[in-house]
C-alpha cells in the first residue's frame, strides 16, 4: 500500500535521476559533437532522427529568444511552486502525481542550469558574439520525417517535461470529482 511517507524520496529520486540523465547527455554530446555546426550529426535512421547540437536561448519551439533570464526566473518559480504542492500530504498520497511533478521538476532543472550559463559555453559565432557566454538551452535530439515535419531540436528535459506535463493531464481525466465534506 502506498503511504505519503514514500512521497518525498519518489520525488527526490526522480527529479534527480531525470536532470542528471539530462545534463549528462547534454555534456556528452557537446564534448562529441562541439557547439552547433562545428562537426556533422550523428544519423541514429537516415532523415529521422539524428543527434545534432543546437543552442535554444528561448522556449518552446524556440519562442521568446533572448528572454532566457525572465525564463529562468519562471523556472525557479516555478520549481518553489511544485516544492510546495509536493509538502502537502493529500499530493505525496498519489504516486502518479508524485511522478508527474517529479518529471517536470528534473526537466525544468535541466534547462534551468543551462540558462544561467553554468556549462560554461562561450559563443563559436556569430562574430559579434565570439567568445560571449552562452545562456541557451543545449539541445540534441533531431526528429524528422522527410516531408511532413522537421520538429524542432530538443533534449531530455523537454521530454520529461511533456511527460510529466501529459502524465497531470491524464491524472486530471481520471481523478475523482472532490465531494463536498459535511461539517
Amino acid at each position: 500500500m502506498w503511504t505519503a511517507s514514500r512521497g518525498w524520496p519518489l520525488f527526490t529520486a526522480i527529479s534527480v535521476a531525470a536532470a542528471v540523465l539530462d545534463l549528462g547527455t547534454k555534456s556528452w554530446l557537446f564534448a562529441r559533437l562541439g557547439m552547433p555546426g562545428e562537426k556533422g550529426p550523428i544519423v541514429l535512421a537516415p532523415n529521422v532522427l539524428m543527434l545534432e547540437t543546437n543552442l535554444n536561448e528561448g522556449a518552446l519551439f524556440g519562442m521568446g529568444q533572448g528572454m532566457g533570464m525572465v525564463f529562468a526566473a519562471v523556472s525557479c518559480a516555478a520549481i518553489v511552486g511544485i516544492l510546495a504542492t509536493v509538502a502537502r500530504t493529500s499530493v505525496r498520497s498519489e504516486p502518479w502525481l508524485v511522478v508527474a511533478l517529479a518529471l517536470i521538476t528534473g526537466g525544468i532543472v535541466g534547462n534551468l542550469y543551462d540558462r544561467l550559463g553554468l556549462p560554461r559555453l562561450k559563443w563559436h559565432a556569430p562574430l559579434g558574439r565570439i567568445g560571449d557566454p552562452v545562456y541557451a538551452v543545449r539541445d540534441w535530439i533531431h526528429f524528422k520525417l522527410e516531408g511532413i515535419i522537421d520538429w524542432p531540436i530538443f533534449n531530455l528535459a523537454d521530454t520529461w517535461l511533456v511527460i510529466g506535463a501529459g502524465l497531470l493531464v491524464l491524472l486530471s481525466f481520471l481523478s475523482k470529482p472532490a465531494t463536498a465534506h459535511a461539517e
